[in-house]
C-alpha cells in the first residue's frame, strides 16, 4: 500500500488540500502570466523587484495600465494601443516608488524580461503587448529583454504538444503551437536550462494548498481569490535539492474554478521544472459580482492600491513566496 501511494505522488496526481510548505530555496525568484496574469506578474515583479529577478510575460500590457478604470482595461488595455500613455505610467510607477508602495525602479535594470504575443491574438491585440515592451525599456537593459511577436498565435498560452489549434480560441486558452513558451521564457530568465521534449511528462508532486491563511481581512473571495492553489514540487526539490521559485499567473477562466489544474497541469512549466530543479507556485484567483470571469485584479475591483504591495492579492501572493522560503 505504501509503495502504491508513493506511485500516485511521482505520477503527479494532486493530493487533498493542505498547507503550503517551505523549501530549500534560492534567493531568486522569478514571475510570468498570460493576459489579466500577465498583467499581476508585471505589478508584482515592479512591486517586488528587489526579489524578483525576471519576468515573463504572455498577451499583456503595461504596469498600471488600466489606471483603476474597468473600462480604459477592457477597451485601451486591450484593444485600443494608440490610447495608452506610456509616459503617464511610468509618472504613476515614479509616484510609488518615491511613497515606497513599489520597491526603488533602479532595481530592474539588470532584470531578465520575455514577453510574447501571438500574431494573431484579437484578445489583448499586440499592439497593447509592443506598449509593454516600451515600459519595460525605461528601465531595463534593452538586451535582457527577448521579444517574441512571430508565432501564429491566438490568445493562450503557447506549447509545443497540449491545447487546442494554435490560430484559433479555445475555452482552456492554452494554444498548440509547436513552441514551448514555458521553456522559452524560463530559459531567458535563467539561461542555460535543459529542455524537455515535447512528450516528456513530469514527475514530481502537484499539490492542492490552502490560500486562505494568507488574507487576514476577510474571506478569499472577497479579493477574487481562491480558498486554494497549486504549488508543483519536482521530486529532486522534495529531497533536500537547492531549487529556485517561479510563480505563474493563470489568465481569466483559467483558475481552479473554470478548469480545474489544467493551466497548473499542461502549460509546460512543470516539465521544465523537473529538468530544472524549480518549484512553481500557482496561485489561484476565483471569480465573484465585481470580477465574473475569475480574472487577477489589475484594474482595481478588489482595492484601489491593487498595483502596489498594498493591494490584497498582491499581499496574499506576496506572503505565499515568504512561505515557501521559510519566512511567513
Amino acid at each position: 500500500m505504501k509503495g502504491y501511494v508513493l506511485l500516485l505522488a511521482l505520477v503527479g496526481l494532486c493530493h487533498g488540500q493542505s498547507r503550503l510548505g517551505s523549501y530549500n530555496l534560492e534567493g531568486t525568484i522569478s514571475v510570468s502570466g498570460l493576459s489579466s496574469g500577465s498583467y499581476m506578474a508585471n505589478q508584482f515583479h515592479v512591486a517586488q523587484s528587489r526579489k524578483v529577478i525576471g519576468a515573463a510575460l504572455f498577451a499583456g500590457g503595461p504596469y498600471y495600465c488600466a489606471s483603476g478604470s474597468m473600462l480604459t482595461a477592457t477597451n485601451a488595455c486591450m484593444k485600443m494601443p494608440s490610447s495608452i500613455n506610456v509616459s503617464s505610467l511610468k509618472s504613476q510607477t515614479q509616484s510609488y516608488a518615491n511613497s515606497g508602495l513599489i520597491d526603488p525602479v533602479s532595481n530592474l535594470a539588470n532584470d531578465r524580461v520575455f514577453i510574447f504575443s501571438g500574431s494573431r491574438d484579437s484578445v489583448v491585440v499586440p499592439g497593447v503587448v509592443k506598449k509593454l515592451e516600451e515600459y519595460y525599456l525605461s528601465y531595463v537593459n534593452s538586451g535582457n529583454i527577448k521579444t517574441v511577436y512571430d508565432v501564429p498565435a491566438e490568445h493562450g498560452m503557447p506549447t509545443d504538444s497540449y491545447g487546442g489549434t494554435c490560430g484559433a480560441t479555445n475555452t482552456n486558452y492554452i494554444n498548440n503551437c509547436n513552441y514551448n513558451g514555458a521553456y522559452e521564457a524560463l530559459n531567458h530568465i535563467y539561461g542555460g536550462l535543459s529542455r524537455p521534449s515535447s512528450s516528456s511528462g513530469f514527475t514530481g508532486q502537484l499539490i492542492l494548498f490552502d490560500q486562505t491563511e494568507y488574507f487576514k481581512l476577510a474571506a478569499p473571495s472577497t479579493y477574487g481569490m481562491d480558498t486554494a492553489g497549486y504549488v508543483y514540487i519536482p521530486s529532486s526539490c522534495q529531497s533536500g535539492t537547492r531549487c529556485r521559485l517561479h510563480i505563474a499567473f493563470h489568465g481569466c477562466l483559467q483558475g481552479r474554478e473554470k478548469v480545474g489544474d489544467r493551466f497548473a497541469r499542461y502549460a509546460g512549466y512543470n516539465q521544465v521544472a523537473d529538468l530544472n530543479n524549480l518549484i512553481i507556485l500557482y496561485p489561484q484567483a476565483k471569480s465573484n459580482m465585481s470580477n465574473p470571469n475569475g480574472c487577477w485584479d489589475w484594474w482595481g475591483f478588489s482595492s484601489y492600491a491593487y498595483a502596489n504591495k498594498n493591494g490584497y492579492q498582491m499581499t496574499g501572493v506576496e506572503r505565499m513566496m515568504l512561505r515557501t522560503q521559510g519566512q511567513y
